[in-house]
């Protein structure tokens, strides 16, 4: 297994607008894995845990609009933010701290972010999909050593277009745990390597990590120390949002 670590959707090559024109000219990998620790990837989890049925993602508001009108109002909730506040008019924004059995179980969530859901995006095509978070980084480890896919691409969903040091340090952990489990090294890039020797460093001291990312600081301005809290808590959900049509995540079944 290699895996191989993208710092931003920007640095993925555009599967999608090679598949437009009318056949793939780069080998896909076998699994994709998107990462936005604070906080999209980390509420999906949260989610499915506490019972949704689905999860649907969406970078443009107009289609999610359209698309949720569709579903029965009673199984449908609308999450959506901008800049870490929730959009007007949306049921949730983006934290986990909501993702309560009561509000989401058995509903279909509609779910639309600034990084997280154009990360997906971008990889949607990849035959298998996953995101995760520190809180499931077990879980997915779990699963790809299940599947074990030969290729993995860990896109990092970043932050304003470019390098965040959270979603960087999941994608250490997951390949950390990865190497330690296969008793091998799976790093595929420099990336990956960078990516382990972050987790190394400060696997310890991930809720200080957390608040050190410049993402984190605009989190805790906004009053979210308990998400921030909360997603540095790794390996405490045992749920992996998987991939069961396009733009659609469910919880995978594990082993």
């Amino acid at each position: 297994m290699e895996i191989f670590v993208y710092h931003t959707p920007d640095q993925v090559p555009d599967i999608n607008k090679e598949a437009r024109k009318g056949g793939l000219t780069l080998d896909l990998p076998a699994c994709a894995i998107v990462i936005d620790v604070l906080r999209a990837t980390t509420t999906m989890a949260t989610a499915l845990e506490s019972g949704a049925e689905a999860i649907q993602v969406f970078d443009d508001l107009d289609v999610l609009f359209r698309t949720s009108e569709r579903w029965p109002a009673e199984r449908r909730l609308l999450a959506g933010e901008r800049g870490g506040e929730k959009l007007e008019d949306f049921d949730l924004g983006n934290s986990p701290s909501e993702c309560t059995p009561a509000r989401v179980g058995g509903k279909r969530l509609f779910m639309s972010t600034t990084n997280g859901t154009r990360a997906l995006e971008r990889v949607r095509q990849v035959p298998i999909l996953l995101t995760a978070s520190l809180t499931n980084r077990a879980a997915v480890v779990r699963y790809l050593l299940w599947e074990q896919p030969h290729t993995v691409w860990i896109v990092a969903a970043g932050w304003r277009g470019g390098f965040s040091l959270e979603d960087t340090i999941c994608a250490g952990a997951i390949a950390c745990a990865l190497s330690v489990e296969r008793d091998s090294d799976c790093a595929g890039d420099d990336e990956s390597i960078a990516a382990m020797a972050l987790f190394e460093r400060w696997q310890t001291r991930l809720p200080q990590l957390l608040r050190y990312a410049h993402h984190g600081r605009g989190l805790a301005a906004l009053g979210c120390e308990q998400d921030l809290d909360y997603c540095a808590r790794l390996d405490s959900v045992d749920v992996v949002p998987l991939q069961v049509e396009p733009g659609v995540l469910k919880a995978a079944a594990l082993g």
